[in-house]
C-alpha cells in the first residue's frame, strides 16, 4: 500500500464521520433560508397593503421595455394575503428540498427560473395585464426537482423527483390556459426555467478511481 492510498483511506473515514454534521448543516441552512424567504413574502405583502398596494406596480406588464426591471421583483410581490398563502406551503416544501443540495446552486436555479419565467410572461401574456407572485418559482422548482436526478445521475435525487411528481404533479394543470386570473404563462415558463436550470447547473457524481 502506498502513502497516497493510506491518506485516501484516512480521508474517506474522516468524511464518513463528518457526513452527519455536514448533512445537519445543510438541513439547517435550507430550513432557515426558506422560512426567511416566506417571511419576506408576507412582510412585503403587509407593506403593500399598508401603502395602498403600491408594490403591485412591481408586477410584469407585457411588452413594455420599462417592465423588464420588474422580472425579479415580481416573484416577491403578491396580490393579497390569500395569494401569498396559496404559495407559502409549496414554496417552503419544494424550496427546502432543492436547497439541500447547496444554497449557492439553489439561488442560481431560482434566479434562472425567475428570469426565464418572467421573460416568458413579458413576451406572451395578454396586453394590459399585471403578473406577479411566487407561483412561477414554485413551478420552476417542481420542474427542476423532477429532472435533476436524471441530469445529475444521482439515484437518490431520481427517487426524490418521483416523489415530488406524485405529491405535486397535479399542479401541471396550471400550465394550461383554463382559469381566469391565473397566469398560465408564468407557470409554463417557470416550469421550463426549472428544467433548463437542471441542465445549466448539473452536478454529476465523479467516478470511483480504480484500485491499484
Amino acid at each position: 500500500m502506498t502513502l497516497g492510498q493510506t491518506a485516501r483511506r484516512r480521508t474517506g473515514v474522516g468524511d464518513l464521520m463528518l457526513a452527519p454534521l455536514r448533512a445537519s448543516g445543510r438541513v439547517t441552512a435550507a430550513a432557515v433560508l426558506m422560512v426567511s424567504w416566506v417571511a419576506l413574502l408576507w412582510a412585503l405583502e403587509v407593506v403593500d397593503v399598508v401603502s395602498g398596494h403600491r408594490l403591485d406596480s412591481l408586477g410584469i406588464e407585457p411588452r413594455r421595455p420599462g417592465e423588464l426591471v420588474d422580472i425579479v421583483p415580481s416573484a416577491f410581490t403578491h396580490f393579497g394575503f390569500g395569494h401569498v398563502a396559496s404559495n407559502t406551503l409549496p414554496l417552503l416544501v419544494l424550496g427546502f428540498i432543492a436547497a439541500l443540495r447547496g444554497i449557492a446552486r439553489f439561488l442560481m436555479v431560482c434566479l434562472t427560473v425567475m428570469v426565464i419565467g418572467g421573460l416568458g410572461v413579458w413576451l406572451v401574456a395578454p396586453a394590459h395585464t399585471n403578473t406577479a407572485g411566487a407561483s412561477g418559482v414554485i413551478f420552476g422548482l417542481f420542474g427542476y426537482l423532477l429532472v435533476r436526478g436524471f441530469v445529475d445521475r444521482r439515484a437518490l435525487d431520481i427517487v426524490v423527483g418521483l416523489l415530488v411528481g406524485v405529491l405535486y404533479g397535479s399542479i401541471l394543470w396550471g400550465v394550461l390556459p383554463s382559469a381566469t386570473g391565473v397566469s398560465w404563462q408564468g407557470h409554463l415558463f417557470g416550469l421550463l426555467g426549472g428544467v433548463a436550470a437542471a441542465f445549466l447547473f448539473r452536478e454529476r457524481t465523479p467516478g470511483t478511481p480504480a484500485a491499484r
